[in-house]
């Protein structure tokens, strides 16, 4: 495989943590960004193939790194909980082939905040209400200066009215994860909608309980007088209702594989409206977590990313040229506030890529039988 080169891209600047260094001018310090944001630091480019960056076949069983550093854990599993360690984080993970259903789980039943990630729910059941005929996706909506969701991307970020369709908002719900773009839909499609097609696709510990606004607004509240500052204070994280899955948008790893799995097997919707999820999700813009795990020209990632003080979150799909497409859902909640933790953003990348060679070297001794 070809490695991609390091291209010039957006940087996602959303983040609502403790302020990041002075020298990033891209990240508005305020607690309203419950979205990712890119690490300033860049994946390693050698040692372990599982880590983002490496130049290794994704599935190779040659391990370029491992002389250097013997493995004396060589589950997948023991290895991805190492790999969370090491990045000071705590995380849960499920990886699935979507259609072999081979899976590879660490605490992938574990209800954890969405925060950003909910927009994948809101997502397919927009298209599933397009597909029975209850909306047209290129009814025009209105979006006025006044009342707009916080955030730094999209229309949350303009500042002058606007007027679009609902498949344009979708568009900007995802591939920057816009707050108003979000809230837009939601307003309408409605947030009871988006809980009926969960439990109808059988997430059954998925949960949207508010909207973006609301989010945004308990994030800022909960915070206090002290603004995105007191964020760095842990009595003041203990307090945020966003960092409790009870209080906030929730659901587990499982669930998340579940729905991407649906997506891609065309049974969340009808097709063309699975191939137009398909395509949104493909064009995110934010590159930083499962993405840097498999920096090869000929491997497609397509996902959502999510976050909240401490939380950096994504579900995606990789797909391989040979047919090869592994559903991977990553949650983390990192011991430190700070804002700027390049570690914990790349673990995302590198616990999906352990899971998935895992998932590629089954799949390549079932066909070998």
């Amino acid at each position: 495989m070809t490695e991609r080169p390091d291209p010039s891209r957006p940087q996602d600047p959303s983040h609502p943590q403790v302020p990041s260094h002075p020298q990033d001018p891209s990240h508005p310090q305020d607690p309203s960004h419950p979205h990712g944001r890119p690490s300033p630091g860049a994946p390693s480019r050698s040692g372990d193939p599982s880590r983002p960056g490496d130049r290794s076949r994704p599935g190779d069983r040659s391990r370029p790194g491992d002389r250097s550093r013997p493995r004396t854990r060589s589950h997948p599993r023991d290895r991805i909980t190492d790999a969370f360690a090491e990045a000071g984080v705590t995380g849960w993970l499920h990886a699935q082939d979507v259609d072999s259903g081979a899976q590879v789980e660490v605490g992938a039943d574990q209800v954890v905040v969405t925060a950003s990630v909910h927009k994948l729910c809101l997502l397919v059941a927009l298209h599933r209400q397009a597909a029975a005929g209850r909306l047209d996706l290129t009814e025009q909506v209105e979006c006025p200066r006044e009342g707009r969701t916080p955030g730094p991307t999209g229309l949350s970020a303009m500042l002058d009215g606007a007027r679009l369709s609902l498949r344009d908002a979708a568009y900007l719900m995802v591939a920057v994860s816009d707050n108003t773009a979000a809230d837009l839909l939601l307003d309408r499609v409605g947030l009871e909608v988006v809980n009926d097609t969960t439990q109808q696709l059988g997430l059954t510990r998925t949960r949207a309980v508010q909207s973006f606004r609301e989010f945004v607004a308990g994030l800022r509240e909960d915070a206090g007088p002290g603004g995105p500052q007191a964020l760095a204070d842990p009595r003041v994280l203990s307090r945020l209702r966003a960092l409790d899955p009870a209080r906030s948008s929730h659901s587990t790893p499982r669930d998340m594989t579940r729905l991407l799995g649906a997506v891609w097997r065309d049974e969340a919707c009808a097709p063309e409206h699975g191939a137009a999820v398909r395509r949104l999700l493909g064009l995110q813009v934010w590159p930083h977590r499962l993405a840097a795990g498999f920096p090869f020209d000929d491997v497609h990632v397509a996902g959502k990313t999510g976050s909240a003080p401490t939380l950096r979150n994504e579900v995606g799909v990789v797909e391989y040229p040979d047919g090869g497409r592994y559903a991977v859902a990553v949650f983390t909640r990192a011991a430190s506030p700070a804002a700027a933790l390049p570690a914990a953003d790349a673990v995302i990348g590198t616990a999906a890529r352990i899971a998935v060679d895992a998932l590629r070297r089954r799949r390549s001794e079932a066909a070998g039988r």
